[in-house]
């Protein structure tokens, strides 16, 4: 078994591609990946998206939360003889938003159920990238990546995961990850 972590940073915000419906135009800045075969993370730049794809490809399962919708449509111009989104893939927060009817933060279920909270965000690491800091793009990166492999970890040997309602009650939702 390879489970792959995954997630990425852009080099644009939405205001500078026309909103939502236009993520492929976000432009891959910086992706990062944790695989359990290694037992090591991977920064990926947009020149090594090649090589960032066939360990996608090779996974067991690939890991993330907002893969589908986000990840998988900003890196899917990079390779468009793939579709990404066929690979065996488990999407955390598809996964939450079935099973409560909305959606969730990352950060909520790591607040919620690990006591650990995001380091930054998405908008910050575009400033970064901007700035030539990719250091700390790929830092930024690397910790979404362990965060989101720590909140599945939990909700795998567990069977469910914490969240915090809007009123800052601490519920929990199960889960079934494998």
């Amino acid at each position: 078994m390879n489970y792959v972590y995954f997630d990425l940073e852009t080099q644009n915000l939405f205001d500078d591609v026309g909103g939502r419906d236009h993520i492929e135009e976000l432009k891959f800045a910086c992706g990062v990946t944790f695989s359990t075969a290694k037992n090591d993370f991977t920064v990926y730049w947009e020149q090594d998206i090649p090589a960032l794809v066939a360990e996608l490809k090779s996974a067991t399962k690939v890991i993330g939360f907002n893969l589908l919708h986000f990840d998988y449509r900003v890196l899917q111009p990079y390779s468009p003889n793939i579709r990404l989104a066929s690979l065996p893939t488990l999407d955390m927060l598809l996964d939450i938003q079935r099973n409560l009817g909305f959606r969730l933060s990352l950060d909520n279920l790591a607040g919620a159920s690990l006591d650990a909270a995001k380091t930054a965000d998405g908008v910050k690491s575009v400033e970064w990238f901007r700035n030539g800091e990719l250091d700390k793009v790929a830092e930024y990166c690397k910790a979404d990546v362990d965060i989101t492999r720590r909140v599945f970890e939990f909700g795998r040997d567990n069977g469910f995961v914490f969240y915090k309602s809007k009123l800052g009650s601490k519920l929990k939702t199960n889960v079934n990850w494998r």
